[in-house]
Parts: C-alpha cells; sequence; structure tokens
C-alpha cells in the first residue's frame, strides 16, 4: 500500500513538473512571437521591404500555435500588407505588389477564421482588397470580383466595431476617393480621420495584449496632413502639424520623415514664393 502511494505521489510531482515546462514553453513562444511583431512593426515604418519579407518568414514556425495561430496569422499578414504599401512608396513592380497583397489577405483570412470575433483581421483584409481594387481599375471584371469580397468584410467589421480606429483609417481613403452622392468626397474623409483619431487616443492604453493591435494614432495623424495637403484648398498649416504630430509618436518612420514633410515644406515655400 505504501509503495502504491509513493508511486501515485511521483506521478502527481511529474505532472506538476511537465505542467511546469509546458507553461514556459508556452511564454517563450509568445515573449518570441512578440519580439519578432515589435520588429514587424518598426520595420513598416522604417520601410524595410526586405525585413518585413524576413520577418514574415521568422513567424512562420508559430502560425499553427494553438494558442497564438490567430494573432501570428494577422502579423504575417501586417508585414506583407505593409510591405505592399512600403511598395507603392518606391514603385515597386505591381505584379509584386499583388502578390504580398494576395498574401496578406490569405493570411487574413487564416486569422479571422481561428477567432471569429478579431474584427482586426478583416480590416488588413479589407485594406488589401482596396489596393487591389486600385492595381485593378483599368480591369471591370476583376474590380466586380474583389467588390464581391472585399463589401461584405467591410459590412462585418463595420457591425462588430463601428468604431474602430484602424477601421475608420483604413475606410479613410475610399470615402476620400468616393462620389458625394455616396457619401464620400475630401471634407467626408477628413471628417471621417478626426472621429477616427479621437476614437485611437480614447482607447489608447485599453490593449493589455501585445499581439493584439493597437496602432492607428499615428497613421490617422500621416492621413490627415496627407489630406490637408491635398484638399481642393489645402491647409498647408494644418498638414504640417499633423505630419509633426505624427513624427513625434514615430520618430523613425521613413515616409513621413523623409517623403510627407519635404513635400509639405516644398508646398509651404511654393507658396510664399507667390505671395
Amino acid at each position: 500500500m505504501g509503495r502504491g502511494m509513493s508511486m501515485i505521489k511521483t506521478l502527481a510531482v511529474l505532472a506538476i513538473a511537465c505542467e511546469a515546462v509546458i507553461s514556459a514553453a508556452g511564454q517563450s513562444v509568445r515573449a518570441t512571437v512578440t519580439t519578432i511583431v515589435a520588429q514587424i512593426q518598426r520595420a513598416d515604418y522604417e520601410g524595410n521591404r526586405p525585413e518585413l519579407k524576413r520577418l514574415f518568414d521568422e513567424l512562420a514556425p508559430f502560425a499553427d500555435d494553438k494558442e497564438l495561430a490567430s494573432r501570428v496569422r494577422y502579423w504575417r499578414g501586417f508585414a506583407l500588407w505593409r510591405r505592399a504599401l512600403n511598395g507603392f512608396n518606391d514603385a515597386v513592380d505591381r505584379k509584386e505588389l499583388e502578390a504580398d497583397l494576395n498574401g496578406a489577405i490569405d493570411e487574413f483570412a487564416i486569422s479571422a477564421a481561428k477567432d471569429t470575433a478579431f474584427v482586426d483581421a478583416k480590416v488588413g483584409a479589407i485594406s488589401c482588397y482596396s489596393n487591389l481594387l486600385y492595381l485593378n481599375q483599368k480591369d471591370p471584371e476583376r474590380v466586380q470580383e474583389l467588390l464581391a469580397k472585399g463589401t461584405p468584410l467591410a459590412k462585418e467589421a463595420k457591425a462588430a466595431d463601428p468604431d474602430n480606429p484602424r477601421l475608420l483609417w483604413v475606410l479613410g481613403a475610399n470615402i476620400w476617393n468616393a462620389a458625394p452622392d455616396r457619401g464620400g468626397g475630401q471634407d467626408k474623409a477628413i471628417e471621417n480621420d478626426l472621429k477616427a483619431l479621437e476614437e485611437a487616443r480614447k482607447r489608447k492604453g485599453t490593449v493589455t495584449d501585445a499581439l493584439d493591435p493597437s496602432w492607428g494614432e499615428p497613421e490617422l495623424l500621416m492621413s490627415l496632413a496627407w489630406q490637408y495637403e491635398h484638399r481642393a484648398t489645402p491647409d498647408l498649416d494644418a498638414a504640417d502639424k499633423c505630419a509633426r504630430s505624427a513624427l513625434a509618436l514615430v520618430p523613425y518612420w521613413h515616409y513621413v520623415r523623409d517623403i510627407l514633410i519635404p513635400q509639405i515644406q516644398s508646398d509651404i515655400a511654393a507658396k510664399a514664393k507667390k505671395g
């Protein structure tokens, strides 16, 4: 009887030890993924497309992790999505942009399937479809195909989290390009992004998991800067203020620091020269 009790106690100790090892391994995986995600976000702001592809690959071993798969897939999609967006600034070949956008859509779809309540996976896919629409605007058949896939996602995301600042940021570009009789136009787009900026600031600090997306405020300030610069009646002071506010939040943002602010400053100088 004593020997049997001893065996039971030994097995219990072994079980506890195994649980501890499994828990430690899970924490180690989370820590590794969290580090890679931070690197992806920095590479995006730095406009480092090769690094985004490398980090996309680096997340591959964790893509089907039981606990983290949805978020890993999201950030893999994010890496390809932002690789494409940065590629537009670098005049990258259209086929390469499309390949990245389609790859991102695949990752976002898996992320959403693994966590049906995860709105941000749909947000990323909506933006990818919008950018594919831009690339294929001269192909009516492809346009209809893309609309049929992207429109339902937008409706689902709006129904689930209508004030999500990242969703509003993605929709802002569509509003800017839409006709006024369809609820679009420059003023409506700026109004949308100002609302989203307020929401982003309201939600700041509410995300406690580093693998849940919380970006948005810098991106909205950047978009507002671009919009104020490019509206029919430009407000260059507002554009400069928004761009510098974005750069204050992300000092290493390549696009804002090296492209957007110099463009705005050039416009300000040209306006001053005209008197």
